[in-house]
C-alpha cells in the first residue's frame, strides 16, 4: 500500500541561500539530476515541498532552497524569505560569482489555475525536469515540480514552477548565477 504524499501549505515554506552544502537527509527528495560544466557542476532536487539546487567550482558553492522551514541555522546563510508574495536577491559571492534570483507566489482562480498547471506539464514533456506528483485520488489534479536549466561555460540561468493545487496556488522562481565583468 502506498500513501499519498502531502504537501504542506505554502505559508510554510521558505526560499534560501546557503553558502554550504545541506544533507539529502534533511529533504524528501523526489527526483534528482546533476549537471556538469567545464567550470562548475549542479545538482537538482525535486522536493516533496519544492526544490533543493546547489551550485557549485572550485571557489564557491551555493546552495538555494524553496522547501519547508526547516531552521536551518543563520550561519552561511545569505538569502532567506518566506514564501509570499514576491521577493527579489542578490549575492555577491568571492571571485566575481554574482548570484541573482526573484520569486513570485500566486494564487489563481480554479480555471486559470488548471491551465496554468497544463501548460507546465505539457512543457515539462518537451524540456527541463518535471516531476508529477501522484493524486489523492484519481479526479484530483497532481501537484507538479519543474524545473528548467539555460547553462553556458559563462552563466547559469534556471526557472522552477511549484504547483499547489489544492490552494490554487503557483511559485514561480527565477536564478542566474554568473562571473561578473570587470
Amino acid at each position: 500500500m502506498t500513501l499519498a504524499l502531502t504537501r504542506p501549505r505554502v505559508g510554510e515554506l521558505v526560499f534560501q541561500l546557503h553558502c554550504r552544502p545541506l544533507h539529502p537527509e534533511l529533504f524528501d527528495i523526489l527526483a534528482e539530476r546533476r549537471l556538469q560544466r567545464e567550470e562548475y557542476s549542479l545538482r537538482i532536487w525535486i522536493t516533496r515541498t519544492g526544490h533543493v539546487i546547489t551550485w557549485e567550482n572550485e571557489d564557491v558553492l551555493l546552495t538555494e532552497v524553496a522547501d519547508i522551514d526547516q531552521g536551518f541555522s543563520d550561519r552561511r546563510r545569505f538569502l532567506s524569505y518566506r514564501l509570499r508574495g514576491g521577493h527579489n536577491g542578490r549575492f555577491n559571492c568571492c571571485n566575481n560569482i554574482v548570484y541573482q534570483t526573484s520569486f513570485q507566489v500566486e494564487t489563481l482562480s480554479d480555471a486559470i489555475f488548471l491551465k496554468v498547471n497544463d501548460e507546465i506539464r505539457a512543457d515539462g514533456t518537451k524540456r527541463g525536469y518535471l516531476h508529477n506528483f501522484q493524486p489523492n485520488h484519481r479526479f484530483a489534479v497532481a501537484p507538479l515540480g519543474y524545473v528548467v536549466v539555460d547553462a553556458t561555460t559563462h552563466y547559469l540561468h534556471y526557472s522552477t514552477f511549484h504547483t499547489f493545487p489544492d490552494e490554487n496556488t503557483v511559485i514561480k522562481s527565477q536564478t542566474l548565477i554568473e562571473r561578473a565583468r570587470g
